[in-house]
Formats: structure tokens, sequence, C-alpha cells
């Protein structure tokens, strides 16, 4: 079983960076399993998106650099946080983070699983479906606001400043 969280979303795009908030967040999701020393796989639908978190990871201010490398890239187990459009080969992560409209099928091989609620109203179907296979799959559900990690640092923005976890 896993335990899946929810953030809630307020806005389509983050007002600092302009960016779909749902990647901002799952940008400052990944600098902080990396903070913790947790490996995260970032899982996407499509090539094209895994490319575009891909360019937002690296925005992130270098004093806020967060190691990762697209599937198949990089060094031989991966670096701390992948970034895939497939499915894993090997499974040597503890973490999730779904940026795809389907919960992925290898989904309970993963501890901690977050996923997101857009604002729009197409994505938050997506978004409830969502909820309702994951709970239909036994997994643990949370829901939090996507506001409770704003402290951290967005990507895009260069006049953010790291700020310490606590």
């Amino acid at each position: 079983m896993s335990k899946v969280t929810f953030y809630i979303l307020e806005h389509v795009t983050d007002d600092n960076s302009q960016q779909p908030a749902h990647l901002v967040l799952a940008c400052q999701l990944a600098a902080k399993c990396f903070r913790s020393k947790q490996r995260c796989l970032v899982f996407c639908d499509t090539q094209a998106l895994a490319e575009q978190f891909d360019e937002l990871l690296w925005q992130l201010p270098t004093d806020s650099f967060v190691p990762h490398n697209l599937a198949g890239e990089g060094p031989p187990a991966g670096a701390p946080v992948e970034i895939s459009w497939q499915a894993p080969g090997q499974y040597n992560r503890g973490v999730l983070i779904n940026l795809s409209p389907e919960v992925p099928d290898f989904h309970h091989r993963f501890s901690q699983i977050y996923d997101f609620v857009p604002a729009g109203d197409a994505l938050k179907q997506q978004a409830r479906d969502r909820y309702k296979d994951y709970r239909g799959a036994g997994n643990q559900l949370d829901t939090l606001p996507g506001s409770t990690l704003s402290n951290d640092t967005v990507p895009g923005n260069s006049m953010n400043e790291t700020q310490p976890n606590g």
C-alpha cells in the first residue's frame, strides 16, 4: 500500500514564473525529496512534458541545484531525481511524483506518491478519477493545499531565495 498525497492548486499558472502551477509544485517536491535524501521518479505522460520538466529543474537557482536526469541518461543508477515518460526498468526509488493524467500501472511499487489537483475544470476531473483509482487500489490518501510548499524555491524566478526547511 502506498501513501498518496494530492496537492490542491488554486491557480493554473504560478504567479511568479508563469509556468504551469502543477509543474512548479512538482519541482518543489523533487527538490524537497533531494534535500531529504529520498530518490524520486517524476513520471510524465509524454517525452515533451518530461523535457519541459527537465528544463524547469535546470532553472532553479544554483544554490538550489537538484541532480536529475531524463531516463536513460546520466549515471547507471540514475540521479537522485529521474524524469521518465515510460515505466522504469528498475524500481530503486521510494517516491513517485505523478504528472500523468492517469494512475501509472506501476504506482504500487512506491511508498510515497505525490499527485496534483490542478485548477482547470477538465484537469480537476482527471484528478478526481485518479483519486478514485488510487483509493480503489487500497492506497492511503491525503490532500493538502498546494500553498503548503509555497515557501520553497520556484523555478524560472531568479528573484527567489532558498528558504531553509525547518
